[in-house]
């Protein structure tokens, strides 16, 4: 699902963005160009970025425990 249309940035890239360290909604606009142009799509994006940051981070949590 495009999340960015004015850049063509997709849920996917974003979710690949936060997997390969991105932590802030200002990295994620440096590197996929979110939330640059008309600004409707901030802040979508940066739910997105929490979720997927929060995710991670559990993940990595259960990895620990096993």
């Amino acid at each position: 699902m495009y999340v960015c249309v004015c850049k063509c940035v997709t849920d996917c890239q974003i979710r690949e963005a936060v997997c390969d360290g991105v932590c802030t909604i200002h990295e994620l606009s440096a590197r996929l160009g979110v939330a640059t142009q008309c600004g409707r799509c901030a802040q979508h994006a940066h739910r997105m970025l929490i979720e997927t940051l929060g995710t991670t981070a559990q993940r990595a949590e259960d990895d620990k425990a096993a």
